[in-house]
């Protein structure tokens, strides 16, 4: 798939979306495991399967629904990600990242990016929630690989700040009004699907990192590409702790999703409200 295509793919993507509805976005949020209900909390103008438009990829992960929701959230015009796709689904890094740059040539500028990761500092604890202020792409892969489309971004674009400052210092605010106990530090991509080796895990703590995770990622590396804003928020799941004898399962990371969401989409939703 060439760059060229790319663009003309995104093109064809939105026009689909805007054949169904007028409505402009000016916020995207993608709802990580969890999250999936705040979409049931927007005054819907528009509810399409991501299998009907054309060329975006299917969600295949447990608690990913697969819907594009248009309308409005505390007063912002809004489109969600009702799920999300992953590089371990079997897609490439440029099809994870379509909905997104389709989101940003709808009209949104701004993204939420939302997600589940396991905590690797200690002082974490699984149920919490992290306001990611840095990234660790630990993939060995990117979704800007390839030939450059300029309309799309420079060629090198700059990763510094890669989450906004004003967007950190907004959710800061919103979680000390909302008397919310905010985990702050920075974020690993791992490929997955299989969970990190204690040995992987060691590695990444050195290194810096304070949480793991499967996405997210290239979404902020192609938007920041584009010129959007971002801001990245984790549920810290399960503590990926290698000394632990016991790794949480699927079912587990999932069950602490759901018992977080609701303290989760309160947050999001006062991020929204002050926006």
């Amino acid at each position: 798939m060439f760059a060229m295509e790319v663009y003309d793919k995104i093109q064809e993507a939105v026009a689909y979306i805007r054949s169904k509805t007028g409505f402009v976005p000016e916020v995207g949020i993608v709802l990580g495991s969890g999250l999936g209900p705040l979409a049931e909390e927007v005054a819907k103008e528009a509810e399409i399967p991501y299998g009907e438009i054309p060329h975006f990829p299917l969600s295949t992960a447990p608690g990913h629904a697969g819907r594009l929701i248009l309308g409005e959230l505390e007063g912002k015009r809004v489109l969600v990600y009702q799920g999300r796709v992953h590089y371990y689904e079997g897609y490439s890094a440029e099809e994870v990242v379509f909905p997104v740059r389709v989101g940003y040539f709808l009209g949104a500028k701004t993204f939420i990016l939302t997600s589940a990761a396991g905590g690797l500092n200690p002082r974490f604890r699984a149920g919490g929630i992290m306001l990611h202020l840095d990234y660790i792409n630990f993939a060995g892969t990117n979704p800007l690989r390839g030939k450059n489309d300029e309309r799309l971004g420079p060629r090198f674009p700059v990763m510094f700040e890669a989450y906004d400052p004003s967007l950190i210092e907004l959710a800061r605010k919103v979680a000390r009004k909302q008397d919310l106990h905010l985990f702050e530090g920075v974020y690993a991509w791992f490929l997955g699907p299989s969970f990190a080796s204690r040995a992987e895990l060691k590695v990444l703590r050195d290194l810096g990192a304070d949480a793991i995770g499967m996405s997210t990622v290239p979404e902020v590396i192609a938007l920041r590409h584009l010129g959007a804003r971002v801001l990245g928020l984790s549920t810290i799941t399960d503590m990926a702790v290698p000394e632990r004898e016991h790794h949480a399962t699927e079912a587990e990371v999932l069950e602490v999703a759901a018992r977080t969401g609701p303290i989760f989409r309160r947050f999001v939703r006062g991020i929204l409200a002050e926006l």
